[in-house]
């Protein structure tokens, strides 16, 4: 697969550094959901379904768009496809371009929006004014509500970042098959220029460094933690890369049992790799290889921990 680096895949570090827990540093409470923009939305509705081994568990149209969301324990996944004439409508086809489909936007879950936008002011991210908003169910008619803001994607390296409280919570996608998917492990974006992701996810939006890892040939690997799972930050320096934007670039999705999950998806026809043991003692994971909407995707099993 092309690109780089999954979480869990082998490598051998030659320099790493562990970082200590900060307590009370962020605001964040975890990721509320990642946003990807799919060209054909009933095409992605039916490959999500089959990926996940879950039902959808949102269903919405408008202002330009129609939404499918599924719901995890951990995060929502939002596939979003432009509809009809409009300007929101045409700017998602030209993010698409000639893409099936495309990682668009980070949403962070927060417990406070008043308290979080006056710190995405204080470290200078420009958020827009705090929004209300509602939303129904195309199919149960339930109403969920909300307030969002988002950051100046140009401050924040070109990943377009929204901040989220939910009065609410959403329900949970439930299984349709056995070995479902069951949460987001790892969310990875690519990076030329360490020291300023670093100090945008770290320092500015006050995530926790976990990981810091640095190899001769690929380059580094930061993971900061974002509640129960990894914004995985991996720098591998490319001739001609852009040093001034990030790229949203793939998903690592946590299941219970690989091999399970692994023969439900060739009955179902998608071409996957081998099991193979993940870099992290413990792990194994596995590459699909199409039926994701073009978007890089690796599954991954932990072990269970001793006592």
């Amino acid at each position: 697969m092309a690109g780089p680096a999954l979480p869990g895949q082998n490598r051998r570090p030659q320099d790493v550094r562990f970082r200590p827990r900060r307590e009370g540093g962020s605001m964040i409470t975890g990721l509320d959901h990642v946003v990807a923009l799919v060209r054909d939305i009933g095409a992605a509705k039916a490959a999500y379904q089959t990926l996940l081994g879950r039902a959808p568990a949102w269903q919405n149209s408008g202002e330009g768009a129609d939404r499918v969301l599924f719901t995890l324990e951990n995060m929502t996944i939002e596939l979003m496809a432009p509809s009809g004439f409009s300007v929101t409508a045409d700017r998602m086809r030209a993010l698409l371009d000639d893409h099936e489909g495309v990682l668009a936007s980070l949403c962070f879950r927060v417990a406070d929006m008043s308290r979080m936008h006056r710190r995405l002011e204080r470290v200078a991210l420009k958020p827009d004014p705090v929004a209300e908003v509602e939303s129904s169910d195309a199919v149960t008619e339930a109403v969920l509500h909300w307030k969002r803001t988002r950051a100046a994607t140009e401050l924040t390296r070109g990943v377009r970042m929204f901040f989220l409280e939910l009065a609410e919570e959403r329900p949970r996608s439930v299984p349709t098959d056995i070995a479902p998917i069951d949460a987001l492990d790892h969310v990875v974006i690519t990076t030329e220029d360490s020291e300023r992701a670093a100090a945008l996810y770290g320092a500015r939006l006050g995530l926790d460094l976990a990981l810091d890892r640095s190899h001769q040939d690929w380059g580094q690997l930061m993971f900061f933690r974002c509640g129960d799972l990894i914004v995985e930050v991996v720098r591998r320096p490319v001739a001609g890369g852009d040093a001034a934007h990030d790229r949203l670039w793939g998903l690592s999705w946590r299941v219970a049992d690989i091999d399970a999950t692994r023969a439900r998806l060739i009955a179902a026809g998608l071409d996957v790799t081998e099991v193979r043991n993940g870099r992290k003692p413990g792990t194994r994971i596995m590459t699909v290889r199409d039926g994701t909407c073009g978007i890089q995707t690796v599954l991954l099993e932990r072990s269970p921990k001793p006592g």
